[in-house]
């Protein structure tokens, strides 16, 4: 019998860079399989523009996944990575999207 270590937990997020807000929506989502920005402004009392630019950083480092487009009706649920490679390339997307941004929570523009 083989365990998996659950790749999501608060120790691995810490050791990405990962914030507190942040944290706690992937934790959100790992009991709910979804987070809208509304729920997300709600579970850290944020303002709209934090929670905003927070979700779109866990986009960008490909842990988050968007469904529909910006607006009413956009949830987030978590990225599926299958195997090692997979979970390298994910360090290695937040790693460059740190180095890209003035602030850590800032995510990098996309033209």
């Amino acid at each position: 019998m083989q365990f998996y270590q659950d790749r999501w937990n608060e120790k691995n997020l810490k050791e990405l860079g990962l914030n507190e807000r942040q944290i706690k929506a992937v934790m959100y989502m790992k009991e709910r399989g979804k987070i809208t920005n509304k729920e997300y402004q709600g579970l850290c009392n944020a303002s709209e523009r934090t929670t905003s630019r927070d979700l779109s950083h866990l986009v960008s480092a490909e842990i988050f996944e968007q469904i529909g487009m910006t607006g009413k009706g956009t949830e987030y649920i978590l990225r599926q990575y299958k195997g090692d490679k997979d979970a390298k390339q994910l360090i290695k997307n937040l790693k460059t999207t740190k180095s890209n941004s003035h602030d850590n929570n800032i995510p990098p523009k996309h033209n």
